[in-house]
């Protein structure tokens, strides 16, 4: 199959996550890839974390650009059998739409959905999809108001690959203390973080304890904020380097209040295959987990996860088993595989 997807890449955001992890794995089954991704001045996302492949072409602006662009060529040249964009919203949409129905006339058009709600702008509604694809039911329940029911398909989100590594190994390598027990906080928005800070401190009479933090923003503010010890390292790592600290680490914490709309954590399918513990605030970010991640709603019960997975408890020993099950049941292999399928009934 040729298959051309528009849609970030090499980059922190989780519509990058999700194409990266489907993308790659038609390039192992054999398929022809082409990546339509946004110039890297003008790109979805925190950062770009990895070197573009040679099937990565950088021919367009985001929507939000001051002015839309889009080169033409690279996608009329690239014969697809299959178009696939990812997270349409954030795309140039009237650009795109001027040169759709030359895309539609060679292949089956196919979007997922990242977005929360139903679009407000009118540019969302003007694309004839073969199918619309979103990763759970929650989606269809304010996509169905919009399009026609039979035209909605449910594919899992991917995970990460299961790739459990050696704590001991990972510290050496990162130079970081054997005799601490790390707890990580990774990404962008640090100061979601602060109000978590008390709970750790509370581990410290107990156990002796090593905040990890790896992020580019927040960090003078996080400084000032605990008197925790505390290992800042500025950096928006690639997968690789990300799941070196995962395994360095004894617990991750993810704190995300609830916000309206479907949303889910990209990050925990990014991370959870490290087989570093989850912690993550009981908000609707992580709704579509169960026993596989720790859940916590004040910071008791924040700290008592902590000293489970450090006590190495019988909820964390059930959350480590269910982790490696839900991870290797929709590995990337296996949804990259449901998108061929799907593309074959097409």
């Amino acid at each position: 199959m040729k298959i051309g997807m528009m849609s970030a890449w090499n980059q922190d955001a989780g519509p990058s996550i999700h194409a990266e992890l489907i993308g790659r794995e038609w390039i192992k089954m054999g398929h022809e890839l082409r990546i339509f991704s946004f110039f890297r001045t003008d790109f979805h996302g925190t950062a770009i974390v990895d070197k573009d492949e040679d099937y990565v072409v950088r021919c367009f602006t985001t929507s939000r650009a001051e002015r839309q662009s889009l080169d033409a060529r690279p996608f009329v040249e690239f014969h697809s059998d299959f178009f696939v964009t990812q997270d349409l919203t954030m795309l140039p949409m009237d650009e795109l739409a001027k040169i759709f129905h030359h895309l539609r006339r060679r292949a089956k058009t196919i979007t997922v959905i990242h977005d929360r709600v139903l679009s407000s702008n009118p540019s969302f509604y003007q694309f004839e999809w073969n199918t619309i694809v979103c990763s759970g039911k929650r989606f269809v329940e304010f996509l169905k108001e919009a399009f026609p029911e039979e035209k909605i398909y449910v594919i899992p989100h991917p995970y990460n690959e299961w790739r459990a590594g050696d704590k001991i190994q990972a510290r050496k390598k990162l130079n970081l203390p054997l005799d601490r027990k790390i707890i990580l906080i990774f990404g962008q928005r640090v100061k979601e973080f602060m109000e978590t800070l008390p709970a750790i401190s509370d581990l410290q009479p107990d156990y002796s304890v090593l905040l990890l933090v790896v992020t580019r923003k927040g960090i003078e503010e996080l400084r000032k904020g605990t008197t925790l010890p505390i290992e800042i390292r500025e950096e928006s790592p690639d997968i690789k380097r990300l799941y070196d600290y995962l395994h360095a680490s004894d617990a991750m914490i993810l704190h995300r209040k609830s916000i309206e709309g479907v949303v889910h954590s990209s990050t925990t399918y990014q991370c959870l295959g490290s087989g570093c513990p989850i912690v993550a605030l009981n908000s609707n970010f992580f709704e579509p987990f169960s026993e596989e991640i720790l859940k916590y709603d004040d910071l008791d019960e924040l700290k008592k996860c902590l000293t489970d997975i450090i006590e190495e408890k019988e909820r964390y020993r059930t959350a480590k088993l269910a982790a490696e099950r839900v991870v290797k049941q929709n590995s990337p292999k296996n949804i990259a595989t449901k998108f061929i399928k799907l593309f074959e009934s097409l």
